[in-house]
């Protein structure tokens, strides 16, 4: 097998199925020996297979980012504007159009590209090493440059790097939950030849790439990397992939679509009637855009941009980073959350929380999972102070323990096996220490645990004898054990009551731990053998699980206040999710458990989406299925939001409309595919994220009313116009500087607004709601026919008292700017009176609106801009007459407000 010869060596073809075959088998297959490949080997093997490295799509550039700010239908119709004003030579309007158009893809591109360096900067902080054997020595490399045939050791607290053949083991437990969703880890063997058809999750002599190892050390060969890992068949199959659609960009697509047709019928009507008129065809075409520029708004692509922008930042304050703008609304449009349990929900890592004692007296051990924070109640949460039975407890939970726990740098470190942490952290709690329990009990000798022993010992001094402590799985220890240690002494073991004790536990998803203790005769050189353990003591029962997060249960709470349904969706048995699911508060009856095998049996769509209707927990459920469920949800009329942190989650994070990937914990593909990462892994910063996804549509909302309020009743001005066969009341460059600059600074400053703190009080929307609900169609309406109306009385007015056309438009446009600056305070709240909403919440609204104002006076104070508007200065006079008839437009809707409210109607912004 040497490499080292002159002639190019022949490529090496993996094993397909290696768990079939002994680890001689697939040395030879992969033409390496146990003193690893050569280096000249392992360059050519890189060559061949590539870096091992997950397929990634690659990001966009900065110039593509800028061009997709241009696909929108939105920006299509303004497009279109501009070069029509260009072909009629109005300069103007096609600068101010085009100068709106390049502010909002600059706004969106710089959004975009932050959030994708800070994504980028996440993937940088989570490259891994590996440690290989090459040329019979141990060399540590990227994690990239491992090659199949590598021999790769592994030990406790590594990060599997590719899909490995297992060599040797030796008390081997690898966490396979980001691959498999099983939260306890598994035991590898190297000795294990399997069946071909063994599923991913039994193949006990395999290491996967991404997995984590907890517990011991092995020798491996690789036999997979980069994509061709189960790791990368994951990342392969969403990669490309189309991700749902989010629900603004839905509705704006339907509101632009209307906006179009509404814009196009309009004024081929106008044209039409016009040309009937004997009117000349340039004046009809100047018409016909003022027409389109009074409707369109223009400013809308901005303001849209600037809110979501807003959105994004509020939203990375509070550790959510929005990898795509328009997903920031995403999140408070959903109907649905389907979260992945282990590492999500919960806080991945057992933990103890049950002490069971042989004569069925229950305690309860309370505090954190991850440091020795909390106490051992009774479960009438009475202390335990002085009592034999905990002592006897802990000093046994300490000393047949391989694990540690200690300080580090001001903060609890630990490492060792998840059972044996969890032992020391409970002991702790009771103020008994590993250290402190050696002092007063020298260690003689141990019996490591084995994964064919099921258990560990430690042999110690206790006074003048010698003393067994053995913790490990209970049916193991009955079996050693010939009585048992109660709060009344050494009594009988009574079999049959410590099985029933242990299936309770079991039944309420705990993972069952006995303890027990003896005297022993050791010979003179201390020898310590398993067949000594007999004639022991039962101590008691320990329940471990992998508790909730501390903020799940309030956030699944709020969550549901939010009218939003949370689903958990896991690999563990049915009984554990149905207690943990039941703990969070998602569920009481198991007949909302809904296992993997039953949606597999189902006969159709229609059978799995009966089932996915009620069901709150999802359990026994394969990566492949987590697809099927988001998409029943969705055929069920739910927008899907799905959160999760490991590569089985990334089918149904690129098929949800929102996906959410934990940054810290999660895997490359997970955060790859997700649209929002959740960088402190908090199920809680979910919901604040539903909290700012729907401020950022309420003033999405808000800024759309301004919009179209304010351009509506320009087309009431216009109309009434025409009707009644007076000029043109504003020209379209009056109608651009309208819509654009002194209504465009006051837009964007709305779009800062705070939220009005009922956010997350109220259910969702209804997903097929549009952006015109009825309470955004009564407020435009009565809003427009106000300022239209009025606009159109005080032109006629003034065309009647002898003013020319000119200064009738001057005066004109000076009103239509106050009513801009007045009626911004009434969109500010659909409900909340504009009396009762202060003002210096939004500073930059207020400062924004004084601004719009002197911008518009300054225009009428500067020659060359009044001559472009055809603006000029007006008398303090006449400037407080048409600021009074401005305040017309508040009174009418807080009129409005106060009648929704007095008769009863729904003030649910909706």
């Amino acid at each position: 097998m040497s490499t080292d010869s002159g002639q190019q060596p022949l490529a090496v073809v993996p094993p397909s199925e290696p768990h079939t075959l002994g680890g001689e088998q697939v040395l030879a297959q992969l033409e390496v020996e146990l003193t690893g490949l050569s280096q000249a080997r392992a360059e050519q093997r890189l060559q061949q297979f590539g870096p091992n490295a997950l397929p990634r799509k690659e990001p966009p550039g900065l110039v593509q980012i800028f061009f997709a700010q241009f696909k929108s239908p939105l920006i299509y119709v303004l497009l279109a504007a501009a070069v029509v004003s260009l072909v009629i030579q109005e300069y103007s309007d096609a600068i101010f159009i085009s100068a709106v158009l390049l502010l909002n893809a600059v706004i969106g591109t710089v959004q975009e590209y932050s959030a994708q360096r800070s994504a980028d900067a996440l993937q940088q902080m989570m490259k891994t090493r590996a440690r290989v054997l090459r040329d019979g020595d141990a060399y540590e490399i990227d994690s990239k440059e491992v090659v199949p045939g590598d021999i790769v050791m592994l030990e406790s607290g590594e990060r599997v790097p590719a899909d490995m053949r297992l060599l040797e083991s030796h008390n081997l437990e690898i966490d396979e939950s980001l691959l498999s969703g099983e939260s306890l880890a598994v035991v590898k063997t190297a000795d294990a030849t399997l069946d071909a058809d063994t599923v991913l999750g039994d193949r006990v002599n395999m290491a996967f790439a991404g997995s984590l190892v907890n517990r011991g050390r092995g020798l491996c060969v690789v036999v997979a990397t980069a994509q061709a890992t189960q790791l990368g068949a994951i990342a392969a199959s969403v990669t490309g992939e189309a991700s749902g659609k989010a629900p603004l960009q839905e509705r704006m697509e339907r509101f632009t679509h209307r906006v179009a047709v509404f814009v196009g019928v309009a004024v081929l009507v106008m044209a039409t009637i016009l040309f009937l008129r004997g009117m000349p065809l340039v004046e009809i075409f100047l018409s016909s855009v003022a027409l389109a520029v009074s409707v369109i708004p223009e400013g809308l692509p901005v303001a849209l941009t600037v809110a979501l922008a807003i959105g994004m930042r509020r939203m990375a304050r509070r550790d959510v980073i929005v990898r795509r703008l328009i997903a920031v609304e995403a999140l408070g449009s959903c109907t649905y959350i389907a979260s992945d349990k282990t590492g999500t929900l919960t806080a991945n890592q057992l933990t103890a929380r049950r002490l069971v004692l042989p004569d069925g007296e229950h305690w309860q051990i309370s505090g954190d999972s991850d440091q020795p924070v909390g106490s051992i109640l009774s479960l009438d949460g009475e202390p335990l102070d002085d009592n034999p039975a905990l002592a006897a407890i802990c000093d046994c939970a300490v000393l047949a323990n391989e694990g540690f726990l200690g300080h580090q740098d001001g903060d609890w470190t630990s490492s060792g096996d998840a059972v044996d942490v969890a032992l020391l952290i409970m002991a702790h709690k009771a103020g008994y220490t590993r250290p402190q329990v050696l002092s007063r009990h020298p260690e003689i000798n141990s019996i490591p645990f084995e994964s064919e022993r099921l258990f560990s010992a430690s042999l110690n001094r206790f006074g003048e004898s010698k003393r067994a402590f053995v913790k490990g799985a209970f049916e193991k220890l009955l079996d050693m054990c010939d009585g048992a240690v109660t709060t009344e002494g050494v009594v009988d073991l009574k079999r049959k009551r410590i099985e029933k004790q242990a299936k309770e536990l079991a039944s309420q998803g705990y993972r069952v731990i006995a303890l027990a203790s003896g005297d022993i005769e050791a010979d003179a050189e201390e020898a310590f053998y398993p067949s000594q353990l007999q004639g022991l003591k039962l101590i008691g029962l320990i329940g471990l699980i992998d508790p909730l997060r501390p903020e799940s249960k309030h956030a699944v709470a709020k969550c549901r206040a939010a009218g939003i349904r949370v689903a958990m969706v896991t690999g563990d048995h049915p009984v554990t999710a149905f207690a943990i699911g039941n703990e969070l508060g998602l569920l009481h009856d198991a007949g909302q458990v809904v296992t993997g095998p039953q949606l597999k049996a189902a006969a159709d769509e229609a059978e799995i989406d009966a089932m996915t209707r009620d069901a709150m927990v999802f359990a026994r459920v394969e990566p492949t299925q987590k697809l099927d469920i988001v998409q029943s949800l969705q055929r069920n009329g739910h927008y899907v939001a799905v959160s999760g942190d490991g590569a089985n989650d990334a089918p149904a994070l690129r098929a949800a409309q929102v996906g959410v990937a934990m940054g810290a914990s999660g895997t490359d593909v997970a955060r790859e595919t997700a649209e929002i990462i959740i960088t402190d892994d908090n199920f809680d910063s979910i919901v604040d994220g539903v909290e700012e996804g729907r401020i950022a549509y309420a003033n999405v909302r808000k800024v759309i009313f301004l919009l179209v309020s304010t351009g509506a009743s320009e087309l009431v001005l216009f109309v009434l116009a025409m009707m009644t066969g007076l000029p043109l009341p504003l020209l379209a460059v009056q109608l651009l500087w309208l819509n654009l600059v002194t209504n465009g600074i006051q837009d964007i400053a709305l779009a800062f607004e705070p939220g009005e703190g009922h956010e997350l009080d109220r259910p969702p929307r209804p997903p097929q709601e549009a952006i015109f609900n009825r309470i955004m169609i009564e407020r435009v309406l009565i809003s427009a026919i106000v300022i239209g109306v009025v606009a159109f009385g005080v032109f006629s007015w003034l065309l009647d008292q002898g003013f020319s056309v000119e200064a009738a438009r001057n005066h004109t446009l000076l009103l239509m700017v106050l009513f801009e600056n007045v009626h911004v305070f009434n969109c500010r709240s659909e409900t909340l009176s504009v009396f009762r909403h202060n003002p210096l919440r939004n500073k930059l609204l207020l400062v924004g609106t004084v601004i719009a104002q002197c911008v518009h006076i300054g225009a009428m104070y500067t020659p060359w801009l009044g001559d472009v508007l055809g603006a000029s200065p007006v008398t303090f006079e006449q400037w407080l007459t048409l600021l009074g008839l401005a305040l017309s437009v508040m009174l009418a809707m807080e009129l409005h407000k106060w009648l929704r409210l007095r008769f009863g109607r729904s003030t649910r912004t909706r």
